[in-house]
């Protein structure tokens, strides 16, 4: 009876840990927001893009596919408040409406990568030994290639919806996050609630996803607004290299006609400055909020472990 009561108690004081470092977590998250000048920048301009986006119907004066010849690359004026494209189409209907292609595009894509880098990091660090040594080489392929040569390839094969480059972007996107998440099982999963969970006959996928997975979740949510960063500019970049669908209104689209048409070399600033400004507001705003979310969580996780 003694042995079991002591395993009773240290099985007590494991858990009572565990539920204090979600607990704590999930605190943070606000505290982070709240209590770090980066994360409120970072929500706020998010947020500001957002409102933006849900308005654009009732703020934009055209149809983004609404064409004029008479009004072709014309500078802005109270008519076009950010000047016309090649096409004679209204620049600040379009931008305004690009921004939710590139959120649907950053979220998802994310959430793909999330799910897929989570995964791959749960496993390979709970498993280590070979499950290990084979995820981390094909983790180590995908960091050391250069991502958005791997995308051209990938997304020219599987064709150009906006699906099938929300999947090439998040599926070539996980490697940091599961490098990660691994190093960080590595150590929890050594720890007392975990070696009593696994002696009372918890199967393997009950302790990576109900006991180690809710520690590593801040961290994963922090990296997540980064993630969401990186898939939205590399949405651009793709489109710009003509990769993805050109009638798809975005910013990497607007760019890429405001280069095909000559604009970067006449000079028509109009056509090219408002998109890259635009893009880079909205990237800059997940990472300052990604940003001030690790400041807040890791080293409290890290203090955590070492406990």
């Amino acid at each position: 009876m003694g042995a079991v009561g002591g395993l009773a108690r240290a099985v007590g004081v494991s858990l009572g840990l565990k539920t204090g470092v979600v607990v704590g977590g999930l605190r943070s998250a606000l505290n982070a927001v709240v209590g770090n000048r980066k994360s409120r920048v970072g929500l706020a301009v998010i947020l500001a893009y957002v409102a933006l986006a849900l308005l654009a119907p009732f703020i934009s004066p055209y149809s983004p596919y609404e064409t004029d010849i008479n009004s072709i690359i014309q500078p802005p004026s109270p008519q076009h408040l950010f000047g016309t494209d090649d096409a004679g189409r209204d620049l600040f209907t379009e931008n305004m409406y690009a921004i939710s292609t590139s959120l649907i595009v950053g979220l998802f894509a994310t959430l793909v990568t999330i799910l897929v880098g989570t995964v791959v990091g749960l496993v390979s660090g709970y498993y280590g030994g070979v499950v290990d040594e084979v995820l981390m080489r094909v983790t180590d392929f995908l960091l050391i290639v250069p991502p958005v040569m791997l995308m051209i390839v990938v997304g020219s094969l599987l064709g150009s919806s906006l699906l099938n480059i929300i999947l090439v972007i998040g599926l070539l996107n996980w490697s940091p996050i599961a490098r990660v998440i691994r190093s960080m099982v590595l150590t929890v999963k050594e720890w007392p609630f975990v070696e009593a969970s696994r002696s009372m006959g918890a199967g393997d996928r009950l302790i990576m996803f109900k006991h180690i997975f809710p520690i590593v979740a801040p961290v994963v949510f922090a990296n997540s607004m980064l993630s969401v960063a990186n898939a939205i500019f590399s949405h651009a970049a793709l489109v710009f290299l003509g990769v993805g669908n050109i009638n798809d209104i975005s910013w990497g689209t607007i760019l890429h006609f405001a280069y095909t048409s000559g604009s970067f070399t006449a000079g028509y600033w109009w056509y090219f400055t408002p998109p890259g400004l635009m893009l880079l507001g909205l990237v800059l705003g997940f990472m300052l909020l990604g940003v001030g979310l690790e400041e807040v969580y890791n080293p409290k996780l890290r203090s955590s472990i070492s406990v």
